[in-house]
């Protein structure tokens, strides 16, 4: 599909995500299969992931999708580690360490993946330029295949990086189901692209803040909407899960405060919908993608893959989310003070 020219560079990269996945899956099949069978023979004891920004919330996803397929504990580890505080050698013996960039330059993912290396980690980069330096330090080097991405705010990048972890996923579990998600993925994101989320988030345009829940493998979905919220149309939006918003946050809900409540039809669905419940007493202006009477319903793909279902939700959003941006005021492809690789320190 050729996005229309008059949108944003923002809106038209996140519309090219489900080619590019297509493109991502027709290549490094042999790749992820071999470090599926690797990790088989030789599985780590745990697994830490190190990213930033949209990265980082790709990385969330995949944790969830690893403890809950594999049983293998997920930890972040923050960048500063090393580059800050001079941690040279965590102890990493036996673990995996994977490293998610887009630009694979900024010196502290380096100096992390640096010292995971010297702890004894096996080092896998999900990278979306094949040539950048992050790629080197890498043991396994999987490219994201997005393509070019100018967009300050990233998009197609964060759909590729999801992909690749579910990838990861059903290449090391061998789970027939999660194969038939990855192969089902570029359809489902077409059909998401295809949803208008506008009419659920116009009435945002006066607001000032907001929540955005999930929980589970939704929890990376909600901080990446909250992230653009910020970026694009600087609203002060906070990700929160379902469960923790419910231990303090849930305080500053009162009359008319706006919520966007993701989810999806597993163990958490209906946890989540009691939140939502919860929220809607309390007089919340509440947006859900599980319908629940008294909140507006945003639209989601039937039928798909309970994995695919944080994704999409994603994909629907960014088609959305440049229009909340313009009725603001605002350019979606000129956050204030951003620029599109950050290297931090």
């Amino acid at each position: 599909m050729t996005p229309s020219a008059h949108l944003p560079i923002m809106a038209r990269e996140a519309a090219q995500a489900a080619d590019v996945a297509r493109l991502q899956l027709s290549h490094g099949e042999d790749a992820f299969a071999e470090l599926g069978e690797r990790l088989r023979r030789h599985p780590p004891r745990f697994v830490v992931t190190c990213a930033r920004g949209s990265s980082d919330h790709a990385a969330v996803y995949g944790k969830y999708l690893i403890e809950t397929t594999l049983g293998r504990a997920v930890a972040s580890v923050g960048p500063s580690v090393a580059s800050i505080y001079g941690a040279r050698a965590l102890d990493l013996r036996d673990a995996l360490f994977i490293a998610v960039s887009q630009s694979g330059r900024s010196p502290d993912l380096l100096r992390m993946t640096e010292a995971a290396r010297a702890g004894g980690a096996l080092v896998v980069g999900f990278v979306n330029e094949p040539a950048a330096p992050l790629s080197a330090l890498c043991d396994v080097s999987l490219p994201l295949g997005a393509g070019p991405e100018r967009s300050v705010a990233a998009t197609k990048s964060y759909l590729l990086s999801g992909l690749a972890f579910l990838r990861l996923v059903a290449h090391w579990s061998s789970d027939g189901r999660l194969r038939e998600a990855v192969a089902a993925f570029p359809e489902a994101l077409d059909a998401a692209r295809a949803l208008d989320w506008w009419p659920g988030l116009e009435t945002l345009a006066p607001a000032q803040s907001l929540y955005v829940v999930g929980r589970g493998s939704g929890l990376g979905a909600a901080l990446e909407l909250a992230l653009k919220l910020k970026e694009t149309c600087r609203l002060h939006a906070e990700a929160f899960s379902a469960a923790e918003v419910l231990h303090g946050p849930l305080g500053l809900v009162r009359p008319g405060f706006p919520v966007l409540a993701l989810g999806q039809e597993d163990g958490s669905a209906e946890g989540t919908r009691g939140v939502v419940r919860r929220m809607l007493e309390l007089g919340a202006d509440v947006r859900s993608v599980l319908p629940v009477p008294g909140a507006v319903t945003l639209p989601t793909v039937p039928g798909v893959p309970v994995a695919l279902a944080p994704l999409c939700q994603v994909q629907s959003f960014y088609l959305a989310v440049h229009r909340l941006a313009t009725a603001r005021g605002l350019d979606p492809d000129a956050p204030a003070h951003l620029r599109k690789v950050t290297e931090t320190v």
